[in-house]
């Protein structure tokens, strides 16, 4: 990737990303572990955030806002046995212990919850974090001796709402809170909803510092979005029944890389579960070579002096019969992709295909455009923009469109990309206009340097501009990018992990949670942690984990 660029992305076949983490391993049979006794309290997360990830923006959202009491009070045994990772709002931590083991520990509905056993979503996540806690459980080492209180016996998951959203889908309002009281014989992990119950289930299972298991790597940090750029100039993998020669004649291979119907039903099924938002993105009207190979007349032809050169620029924004595709086009995407929101891009246009048309020349004069070629694009995003509120979705753009001028709804988020020094000016200027807005500026992972240059990451803060409270309630989150120049299925997760926990952290944790030593000890144990779950996550620093001895 250049500076100030991202035009070479592309995307290859999702399935095998989904395989590193659903990695499965035998279970052990009734393993002793240990949980520390404390309480965990999350308040309501206002924030959205997202995450990009290789060729697909994988956007995974963390929240912000959270504060933390007594985190001195472990710094020396419990340091090791209670990294969570990112820290809770508030937490307060007791010097007791508690056994488990897998033939005498439970989870279960609590009496009184709003879910019980037809929740599938709960019901699938008690499976999973029992199966996290005890499937492949070190023992202890043979030097280290450990009194226990007594026995914790279950976990009880209450859930207070009416509608405690089993069969929905996270959406940006989610209320992600939870309460956590670990104490024997049963502790109770209190939420409003399935979604809070996920948050607080990972932090219990990080608690039994035992816990070895293959997990997933968003949920295990806490991110709640996946931003999918699904498409790009590359490839159009995205499988359309309405339009079957966008991905048969646009993809890398029409049979072998593509994301068909049933991929894309599996992965919005397999981030629901966790609760993970899959928020769709198609880019244009730049980006989109690969659309043209299977739509005809829909970019725009490039000419030189009067003569075509058989070469084309972006989406053709003067023919009626762009719109009529764009309307059929995201009609079935909206009805594929559930989420309230979908990403239409709108970044890096070259206008010089459009100066060089004379039919396109011949529309400025019509529409009294001049030679300001942005409002040409302002006029297509516009037009775009109508063909998808229409659908009943809401969008988000990349801070081109903003910095464009384009007319855009009170409610638009704006995407704030460009890495430069003046992206808190950005900030400042877009929520001064009133518009929701988060970052990735700080947060391009694939651009990586030697050293401990999470240290970067962890620093960074979307809300750290010039501006009044009001204006920084409207950043609601941020995002970490890993594009996909030189990044494919080898080394996207070692170079995204624990990089993007820095970024979760950041977002999801209290802006006074700052101190890197703290932060170093914790994310070291994180990052052993993940390698534990079958994640090849990077090593910070010289050293090892604990559990590479754990049969010595």
């Amino acid at each position: 990737m250049q500076p100030q660029s991202r035009d070479c992305r592309f995307a290859g076949k999702l399935r095998p990303w989904i395989s590193y983490y659903k990695r499965r391993q035998s279970r052990a049979p009734n393993r002793q572990l240990t949980v520390l006794r404390c309480c965990c309290t999350v308040t309501e997360m206002a924030a959205l955030r997202l995450l990009n990830f290789w060729a697909m923006l994988v956007t995974l959202s963390v929240c912000n806002g959270w504060l933390f009491e007594n985190f001195g009070s472990y710094r020396n045994r419990e340091a090791d046995e209670v990294a969570l990772w990112p820290l809770p709002q508030k937490i307060q931590i007791s010097g007791a212990a508690f056994q488990l083991s897998s033939a005498g520990f439970q989870i279960t509905h609590a009496n009184g919850s709003t879910a019980g056993p037809s929740c599938s979503l709960l019901q699938n996540a008690f499976r999973r974090y029992f199966d996290y806690i005890f499937g492949n459980a070190r023992k202890q080492g043979k030097n280290q001796q450990k009194v226990f209180d007594s026995e914790l016996q279950e976990l009880q998951v209450l859930l207070t709402a009416k509608d405690p959203e089993c069969d929905g889908y996270p959406n940006l309002k989610t209320d992600e809170s939870y309460q956590l009281e670990v104490d024997q014989p049963t502790s109770v992990l209190k939420a409003a909803n399935v979604w809070g119950a996920l948050r607080g289930l990972e932090t219990f299972s990080q608690l039994v510092y035992e816990d070895d298991y293959g997990a997933e790597a968003m949920a295990m940090n806490k991110f709640n979005v996946f931003h999918w750029h699904i498409v790009d100039d590359h490839s159009f993998p995205f499988l359309s029944r309405t339009f079957p020669d966008l991905s048969q004649r646009g993809a890398f291979h029409p049979y072998t890389h593509v994301y068909t119907p049933s991929d894309v039903k599996m992965v919005i099924e397999f981030a629901r579960m966790r609760g993970i938002r899959v928020v769709a993105e198609f880019d244009t009207p730049g980006h989109t070579q690969s659309w043209g190979k299977g739509q005809p007349d829909l970019l725009t032809p490039c000419f030189s002096g009067s003569s075509p050169t058989g070469t084309f620029g972006p989406v053709n924004p003067i023919l009626n019969s762009t719109y009529d595709f764009m309307t059929r086009f995201f009609k079935e995407v909206s009805t594929v992709f559930p989420d309230a929101y979908i990403h239409l891009g709108g970044d890096e246009v070259d206008f010089s295909c459009w100066k060089s048309n004379p039919d396109i020349q011949k529309f400025m004069d019509q529409q009294g455009f001049g030679q300001d070629y942005k409002k040409l694009e302002s006029y297509y995003i516009q037009r775009l923009l109508d063909i998808v509120s229409a659908t009943n979705k809401g969008y988000m753009v990349w801070q081109e469109v903003f910095d464009n001028g384009v007319k855009l709804k009170a409610d638009t988020q704006l995407h704030v990309w460009k890495e430069n020094p003046q992206y808190q000016d950005e900030m400042a200027r877009i929520t001064a206009a009133g518009f929701y807005t988060l970052l990735s500026s700080p947060w391009y992972l694939n651009r990586i340097s030697y050293g401990q240059d999470w240290q970067a990451v962890y620093k960074a803060d979307p809300q750290n501009f010039n501006g009044t409270a009001e204006q920084k309630k409207l950043v609601i989150g941020g995002e970490a990018c890993l594009w996909g120049e030189y990044v494919d299925g080898t080394n996207l997760t070692p170079r995204l992990w624990p990089r993007a926990s820095a970024v979760g952290e950041r977002l999801w944790s209290d802006e006074n949670v700052k101190d890197i030593n703290s932060a170093y000890n914790r994310l070291a144990k994180h990052r052993c942690r993940m390698v534990q779950r079958g994640i090849p996550a990077e090593p910070l620093y010289i050293g090892f984990c604990p559990h590479e001895y754990g049969g010595l």
